[in-house]
């Protein structure tokens, strides 16, 4: 169904605010959309706004969950399907079309030289949402017009668009071991790791954190098995290389640093009533987030956490859980489950695990977000992953995934969350000469820095380095900005409080594409 709003302006709403479908009355006024059905909704409603672009306009998107190495300004023809917000740059001016952090449907953006759309999806999962009688406050959208640098514009209107950010108190940095250990970790290599850390962390000013990745779970094989692979629950016991979680936080924090545990809250396979179910995959399966009992069943794992002591939670793995694709993915908006309670849009049921996740850890405990879905996650979790992973084996994957990501997603960065585009994933397999510029530009770049470092790995050299790189991250300072993000998908230039620095993303690697 098409609502066609032709004002001409796009800043300034006159048409007729209302419309109705045979399912579904959709009020638009002030931005602000809503809909209302006696039983089932629509499941996607557009809205048209008439809005020629020149020739030479380029438009920048944002991505559903993490970037993936694709940002960047494109051309008309290559824009595509532009989620939550886009910039639009031409003739010396930047105008963007968004909606609001914390919507409650899935909206992206798309345009054809002569009108842009909003998408608006208000499906529960597979299936059209029963509002039966309830009025839905879908989403505001908001747009805007400046005459500034285009980054300096991006920053602006991100802050417009989230108006309760939840931001970190003071700056993350410190440790995490996956990117040396790839879940081939123990007690005792966390606490080797963690004596890392805090030889190189200042002394003075906010302590590091030492993140425990993927790995310490009871139910994890790393093994060919039956069901291949599996990270996930239950989540209040762990495994024999581990011992006792509460004891390792004790002692991480002894040695002076924060420690910080990853999870995975929807995959699992503790003997649960199979109404809790989702979807099964052999011995184990998704979790519904829609099943109230379920979002108690994940607050007592966060619950357990927070008693044995540690300071972060990296919540992982939840979008793919419930979409079964990458947001990258054709067809990643169109999920194939059927939730349980059919009366809430995707979008809320999305908020209210991440609601659920917030309560249970309180106010103290950091949460960084992964494979979290951006604009709803701004405002419950203090940082967010905005990049797919980095590597400690292959810098072209750093350079693809860590350096695109800081640039691109950097307007967000304190707009709607702390932006974190991954780690330095210090290993042999990388020559440090490559990896010693992913540290510098990140240390310097005000975002939050993490470091994993492998056994023979951490050299003098190496160590003096992540040292000065950590007196940095521990300071507050202002972003970083890439002065060459409108031409390349991997900025060189950066500048920062430090001054203008270049990187050359190419030199000393052979496996360019």
């Amino acid at each position: 169904m098409i609502h066609n709003f032709q004002d001409g302006n796009v800043r300034v709403y006159s048409g007729a605010p209302s419309t109705e479908t045979q399912n579904t009355k959709i009020h638009y006024e002030r931005g602000k959309l809503s809909v209302y059905a006696e039983g089932t909704a629509d499941r996607v409603i557009e809205l048209v706004w008439q809005f020629p672009l020149p020739q030479n306009a380029k438009l920048l998107g944002d991505a559903w969950e993490r970037g993936y190495g694709e940002l960047e300004w494109r051309s008309l023809p290559q824009a595509g399907e532009m989620p939550w917000y886009f910039l639009i740059y031409a003739d010396g001016k930047t105008t963007a079309f968004g909606v609001k952090t914390q919507p409650n449907a899935l909206c992206w953006w798309t345009v054809d030289g002569e009108t842009v759309t909003l998408h608006v999806d208000i499906s529960c999962g597979a299936d059209p949402v029963q509002l039966n009688g309830r009025r839905l406050c879908v989403c505001e959208v908001v747009t805007a017009e400046y005459d500034c640098d285009p980054f300096e514009a991006a920053q602006q209107f991100c802050r417009t668009l989230c108006e309760h950010p939840r931001l970190p108190k003071e700056p993350v940095y410190g440790g995490n071991d996956w990117y040396c250990n790839y879940g081939e970790s123990s007690f005792e290599k966390i606490l080797t790791h963690t004596k890392r850390i805090a030889a190189c962390a200042p002394q003075d000013g906010p302590r590091p954190y030492m993140v425990v990745d993927d790995g310490w779970e009871l139910c994890l094989h790393n093994e060919h098995t039956v069901e291949g692979y599996f990270n996930g629950g239950p989540w209040r016991y762990c495994n024999r290389k581990f011992g006792d979680m509460q004891a390792l936080a004790k002692e991480m924090k002894a040695l002076g640093v924060k420690p910080g545990l990853w999870f995975r809250p929807l995959l699992t396979t503790e003997n649960l009533p199979d109404s809790y179910v989702l979807k099964h995959c052999g011995t184990m399966y998704t979790l519904d987030p829609s099943v109230p009992e379920v979002l108690e069943v994940i607050k007592k794992d966060v619950r357990c956490f927070r008693e044995w002591g540690y300071q972060l939670l990296k919540h992982d793995f939840s979008t793919f859980d419930l979409f079964g694709k990458w947001g990258f993915e054709p067809g990643f908006r169109t999920p194939d489950v059927h939730f349980t309670d059919r009366t809430k849009t995707t979008a809320e049921i999305i908020k209210n695990l991440y609601a659920a996740i917030r309560e249970a850890v309180g106010d103290e405990i950091v949460i960084i977000g992964c494979n979290t879905m951006s604009h709803l996650s701004a405002g419950f979790f203090e940082i967010q992953r905005t990049g797919d992973d980095t590597s400690g084996e292959d810098f072209s994957r750093t350079r693809k995934m860590g350096v695109n990501t800081l640039a691109f997603r950097m307007p967000q960065h304190e707009a709607f969350y702390a932006c974190d585009a991954d780690c330095v994933g210090i290993t042999r397999k990388v020559p440090w000469a490559l990896n010693k510029k992913w540290l510098d530009v990140l240390s310097k770049s005000g975002t939050p820095l993490f470091v994993s470092i492998a056994d023979d790995a951490f050299t003098p050299e190496v160590q003096a380095d992540i040292t000065a790189a950590f007196v940095r991250a521990a300071k507050p300072a202002q972003v970083s900005k890439p002065p060459d993000w409108m031409e390349a998908q991997l900025p060189r230039l950066w500048e920062s409080a430090y001054g203008t620095d270049e990187y050359d993303w190419q030199e000393g690697t052979n496996d360019l594409p």
